[in-house]
């Protein structure tokens, strides 16, 4: 089934792509809703014999005026051979179909010339007599720093658009007798195979880039070092788009974020569709790509992708994404999501270069710390939260921990609609009770004692009440969690959108406004 959304981006453009070691190529990209599709240059036969060489035989006889009416680039000692870098203006009629400006000369008359330094390729080419024959091959990945001339059409461009002069690569031009009112064209004597084949220069696909469950990254993988106005796309089976550079700052930056709008579309369509499988109580609010800060720095990597999702009752990690049902029983890890804190870092709380960073403080007290690329993602990640503490805490309405008070087994429920009612764990009496607007403050030792500060409605006194936890952090959570759910109850746009976000929680991310600002708890560590 199709589907649209309003943010869904549709972009091209013509880059540079930096692939493992090789010198940076030129490339374009096209975004589509649901793939980026990289396209390097090559030259092709579109008609006459149905069949594709990469490499095409061309003979040319030399003029008494005008020469060959090429110039040449490159060598062995560029490390690659040498490259036509331009072709006479007024031959292009003769010349169309046969070469084509970043071509490289790879034999001249039964010559291999693949290893010749430029100036031995010269040589070899004033030598080659009236008639000389070249096989060529158009060189789809020539280095940036040739400065060939890209064309959308499959026509040769003029020798005055094609390679700048501020190259450093000698620019032989193999005219000899040339003068500049020459009006002489190419003697072509023979042509590739057959005189029914036509070759074009077209952008022809290197790399299909599938965006669902796709992650972008700007940074050196496992490092806090950014690219500057570069980024990689790596599809969910592990193939990279390789380093793509933009011209600026800004245009990397828009891509970033067409992109991610992609992928953030084909997730909430996905998720729709899984949903359909699950009950209420266990509906995905929101899943995608972190990278997360390795605790232990003795490996090289600082930050390691994980996939997260916030599913029903828990928050999983995975190592890739879940697929079938069976894969949600083999997360990393999970947390039950009105246990844990999520708290979006400012800068003077970042550990290092990252920028957009939330750490999740565990039941264990842990805290963990994940990165994502864009602002936009980041606000996504806080609203999902909140999202999920609210269904959860609406849904099971308390929570009862055991603890000790005065040497005592003791049990605490927090619960939504009356508070905090501490009972005897044998018994069962009720020992005291108080609402969430009683509570005035609380403090901890970090360790397993909080101590709760009410106040009497009739006396207007400050009672404390100390408690001792096994899971001092899961209480405190859980508590900032009823609070927080709480407080967005009172928020009119909260309550007016979580009906729609129950049959749609992803839908309604941006709509959710914030619970953790409002919460009464104090805490110190």
């Amino acid at each position: 089934m199709d589907f649209k959304t309003a943010n869904e981006e549709i972009k091209t453009g013509i880059y540079l792509l930096q692939d493992g070691n090789e010198e940076p190529f030129s490339i374009r990209l096209h975004l589509a809703k649901d793939i980026l599709t990289i396209q390097e240059q090559d030259v092709i036969c579109v008609s006459g014999e149905p069949f594709y060489s990469s490499e095409r035989t061309v003979t040319i006889r030399r003029q008494t005026i005008g020469g060959f009416g090429l110039s040449i680039k490159g060598g062995a000692e560029h490390k690659i051979p040498v490259v036509i870098s331009k072709i006479s203006k007024e031959q292009k009629a003769e010349l169309s179909g046969l070469l084509f400006i970043g071509d490289g000369i790879l034999q001249i008359n039964g010559i291999n010339v693949r290893s010749y330094r430029h100036e031995e390729v010269v040589q070899v080419l004033r030598n080659a007599g009236e008639e000389v024959t070249l096989t060529v091959s158009f060189l789809k990945r020539t280095p940036a720093f040739l400065k060939l001339p890209l064309c959308e059409d499959c026509t040769c461009v003029p020798s005055d658009q094609s390679s700048g002069t501020s190259s450093p690569l000698c620019d032989s031009g193999l005219h000899l007798n040339y003068h500049p009112n020459n009006t002489d064209t190419l003697s072509c004597s023979s042509w590739p195979t057959s005189p029914g084949l036509r070759w074009e220069k077209r952008w022809v696909d290197l790399r299909l880039i599938p965006l669902l469950h796709a992650r972008l990254s700007q940074y050196v993988p496992g490092s806090d070092i950014c690219r500057q106005n570069a980024f990689q796309v790596i599809a969910v089976d592990g193939v990279c788009s390789g380093i793509i550079q933009c011209p600026s700052a800004e245009e990397c930056t828009d891509w970033l974020q067409a992109i991610a709008s992609n992928i953030s579309a084909l997730t909430k369509h996905n998720v729709k569709k899984i949903n359909r499988n699950f009950p209420v109580n266990q509906q995905i609010i929101y899943m995608g790509w972190v990278d997360e800060k390795e605790q232990d720095l003795v490996q090289d990597r600082m930050y390691t992708p994980k996939f997260l999702a916030l599913r029903g009752s828990s928050l999983f990690k995975f190592s890739a994404p879940p697929v079938t049902t069976w894969d949600w029983t083999r997360a990393e890890q999970s947390f039950t999501v009105y246990e844990i804190m999520c708290k979006i870092l400012k800068d003077g709380d970042l550990l290092d270069k990252r920028r957009q960073c939330f750490s999740l403080q565990t039941d264990t007290g842990e805290d963990v710390v994940f990165s994502v690329e864009l602002e936009s993602e980041l606000l996504l990640w806080e609203k999902a939260f909140q999202m999920a503490t609210f269904f959860e805490v609406e849904r099971i309405q308390c929570k009862t921990y055991a603890c000790i008070m005065e040497s005592h087994l003791m049990g605490l429920t927090i619960d939504f609609s009356m508070g905090f009612v501490c009972f005897d764990a044998a018994s069962k009496a009720v020992l005291w009770r108080y609402k969430f607007s009683q509570l005035k403050g609380s403090s901890d030792d970090g360790k397993s004692k909080i101590k709760f500060l009410f106040q009497n409605q009739d006396t207007k006194l400050i009672e404390a009440k100390e408690l001792e936890f096994s899971n001092l952090f899961a209480v405190l959570h859980c508590i900032h969690a009823f609070f927080a759910a709480k407080v967005a109850c009172l928020d009119p746009m909260f309550v007016g959108s979580q009906n729609a976000a129950t049959a749609n929680a992803v839908g309604t991310l941006t709509s959710v406004t914030s619970m953790t600002q409002a919460s009464k708890l104090k805490y110190s560590s």
